[in-house]
């Protein structure tokens, strides 16, 4: 019983803790979120002593301690202390816990008790929650508890919702209390009680919202009411922390964004009404102390939240911005420049700048490259911190002018910022080129140059781009080799991957590069997650057949092996299906060698049914003619609809509109897959209709399981037929 009958103790902690373990939130709290990784991409941390800050810029977590010293006079509060739990209350909560944990109860007698026993608590809400033991018993209460209730104790401890949020215990009741209610919302006739609820919660944390939004414990509670409120999953990741492999699949367009509000499609309508009233009235109290949220990480996180949530809605994110970034009307004048380009050099605000540049309305968003950002996108890329922010500024482009004025800019300084290790930047600027089809060409030259000496052959192209930083940190570059079984790196393969989505005309040297590299290189790249990415990329693009089958004949007495790793396997299913019916039969046959080991792996099944190595086994000519048939299929298909290539003069009135088409390697994979499933269903008709299955027996995928002989004469007569026909047609023609 650590709690009960203890020592009244502070309920506040220092704002800003000496160490991780304590407040270990600066994209995801420990206390809620074990094991999770900080939030920092690359960025350094954020709690760093005074004056620890590279380059002379004020720290951040300086600017708190000031904020932490000097809040009685900027922002007015009660202090608050536990107060001791009286031994009676203890003794029945405990009997509580023994009663609902310790026995099986039918939940509509288990709602009852979780109900009678909330009634106990009121009016010692506050010592209840924010005591270390009996939280736990209160959080399954308000799990099992039917709304009524629930609400009742929302609304008696609304005045004191503050103080329990900034707890250490007092939090998690808090927070579970906030997801019992959205757990409620789908519910009928419940909307006007929660919003009741809700409304009371809200003008508590008016009266004072900074100092929920600086503490490690409160700032996650606020962030998870205003996803209740939209009616977001209070538990997302989204808005806990920021994942940068996310971020990164947005700015390289793997991903959707949600600037268009298309990712903050929530769970149930919620309560915009409410959500906009909390930001605003939020946003009002603090806006005299809003260059001290701007730097502190939990208040950062706050405003992040709100700012993604709110995405889509012009209206209120015009009034939200300027108000975050401490503008004084709507001009920004010298000052307000010089101010934020010292800011976007702060960990919390760097996060806070790409979530702004991620939403801004293109009004506002134009402003700010065109007045904030513009000749100074290649010193802020040079920064630690404000190289991601640049990377959002131009994962986010609305229009060519705006890549123009970043081209100018960066257009010549791709060596330079490879060398300073900030590859990102460059990443980001060939995925907005690619997807605005603009400067493609260009950025593929700047790429050639930045990689390749004069006069140097291309096939040197792709290894430099795979071991970017082991290149340009090398002191002996002309005598750079390959660093067998080093790992490659990570953005380099993602800039390659979005070179081969480009037009073929723009990459010649990138395919002629890669169509070089060695028997060993290809197999260091494709045991590689990153690499076999590439060689995928690679097939998956507008290059010519001959040019894919010339890569893929070196994987020739390897395809065996590669199929059982985990990133192998997908590369050899892609080979599979450019190879012409000579190398699939020779991916088959390396493959039935290790068959068993391959059944056990994680891809195996896929590709023992796509690749039918039982039906190869028992009977390869016949394997061999429905190959040849589908072929045959998909090449009539091609000559109908025009090959990879015939249409890439069309390819930017194709590619116009920001929601663009699939490209043509995807329509060709699209037609390959109809025509696998018409040829296999055409080829096995019984299969649909047979009665039962004896236990035991697999299905294979050429239908030849306990298959009458009578039949199986038919289907070979008729595969003859076929093939004779079509030749037939082909000299007719």
């Amino acid at each position: 019983m650590v709690a009960i009958g203890s020592k009244a103790l502070p309920l506040r902690r220092p704002r800003n803790c000496d160490s991780i373990t304590k407040c270990g939130m600066a994209g995801e709290d420990n206390a809620y979120n074990h094991g999770g990784r900080k939030r920092n991409m690359g960025r350094k941390s954020m709690k760093k002593t005074k004056g620890a800050e590279s380059g002379g810029a004020t720290n951040g977590t300086h600017k708190s301690e000031q904020y932490s010293n000097n809040q009685e006079s900027s922002v007015p509060h009660t202090s608050f202390l536990r107060q001791q739990v009286d031994p009676e209350t203890a003794k029945y909560f405990a009997e509580i816990s023994n009663v609902i944990e310790g026995t099986e109860i039918d939940m509509e007698e288990r709602s009852s008790i979780c109900g009678n026993a909330l009634e106990e608590t009121r009016g010692k809400e506050v010592e209840l929650a924010t005591d270390y033991i009996i939280s736990h018993t209160l959080q399954t209460l308000l799990q099992g508890c039917a709304l009524d209730p629930l609400c009742t104790f929302l609304q008696n401890c609304s005045k004191d919702f503050s103080q329990i949020s900034m707890d250490r215990s007092g939090s998690h009741v808090a927070e579970t209390a906030l997801k019992s209610l959205a757990a409620h919302v789908l519910e009928n006739g419940t909307q006007s009680l929660i919003e009741v609820t809700l409304n009371d919660i809200c003008q508590a944390i008016f009266v004072n919202p900074v100092d929920v939004m600086v503490n490690c414990h409160g700032s996650h509670v606020l962030r998870s009411l205003l996803c209740l409120c939209k009616g977001m999953p209070l538990d997302s990741s989204d808005f806990h922390s920021k994942k940068s492999s996310a971020a990164l699949a947005q700015r390289l367009n793997f991903k959707s964004s949600r600037s268009d509000g298309s990712g903050s499609h929530g769970l149930h309508p919620g309560f915009p009404d409410m959500l906009k009233f909390l930001v605003s009235e939020i946003l009002k109290a603090a806006k005299k102390d809003i260059e001290l949220l701007q730097v502190d990480q939990y208040g950062s996180l706050v405003l992040q939240t709100a700012l993604k949530l709110l995405a889509g809605n012009e209206h209120e994110l015009m009034r939200a911005i300027p108000v975050i970034l401490g503008f004084k009307g709507n001009v920004i004048d010298n000052n307000i420049v010089k101010r934020l380009l010292s800011l976007v050099k702060q960990p919390a605000f760097s996060h806070l700048m790409e979530v702004i540049l991620e939403v801004a309305p293109d009004t506002l968003y134009n402003e700010l490259i065109s007045k904030v950002f513009k000749d100074s996108l290649f010193e802020m890329s040079s920064h630690h911190c404000g190289n991601f922010v640049i990377q959002a500024l131009i994962s986010h482009t609305r229009n060519e002018d705006h890549v123009e004025l970043i081209w100018k800019e960066l257009g010549k300084k791709f060596k330079d910022v490879f060398g300073m290790g900030k590859s990102g930047v460059i990443a980001s600027l060939l995925a907005a080129c690619h997807r605005l089809n603009t400067h493609e060409q260009q950025c593929c030259q700047a790429l050639i140059s930045a990689v390749c000496m004069e006069n140097e052959p291309p096939r040197c192209i792709v290894p430099r781009i795979l071991f970017l930083d082991n290149y340009f940190y090398c002191k002996d570059k002309s005598n750079w080799e390959w660093p067998s079984g080093a790992r490659m790196h990570t953005i380099g393969t993602l800039i390659l991957q979005t070179v081969f989505r480009l037009p073929t005309d723009f990459i010649h040297a990138f395919i002629s590069s890669m169509t070089s590299l060695e028997e060993n290189q290809l197999l260091d790249t494709t045991k590689d997650s990153g690499g076999a990415r590439v060689i995928e990329a690679f097939l998956n693009s507008e290059a010519s057949g001959k040019q894919k089958r010339k890569l893929i004949i070196k994987f020739k007495g390897h395809f065996g092996e590669l199929s059982v790793l985990q990133s192998g396997a997908f590369t050899v299913d892609k080979c599979f299906d450019v190879s012409s019916v000579a190398l699939r039969e020779t991916i088959v046959s390396e493959m039935l060698e290790v068959q068993a080991e391959l059944s056990k792996t994680r891809q195996g099944p896929h590709l023992l049914r796509k690749f039918d190595l039982d039906g190869y086994a028992k009977r390869p000519d016949q394997w061999k003619s429905r190959q040849t048939s589908r072929e045959s299929t998909y090449n009539d298909f091609i000559s109908t609809f025009g090959s990879n290539t015939t249409k890439s003069s069309s390819y930017k009135e194709a590619n116009s509109t920001h929601d663009r088409p699939k490209s043509q390697p995807e329509k060709l994979k699209d037609m390959r897959k109809e025509i696998n499933a018409q040829l296999t269903s055409s080829h096995t008709p019984f299969l649909a209709n047979k009665p039962f299955k004896s236990s035991g027996q697999k299905r294979h995928s050429d239908g030849n399981e306990n298959r009458p002989a009578k039949f199986t004469k038919h289907t070979t007569e008729d595969v003859a037929k076929s093939k004779k026909s079509h030749r037939k047609r082909k000299h007719d023609g």
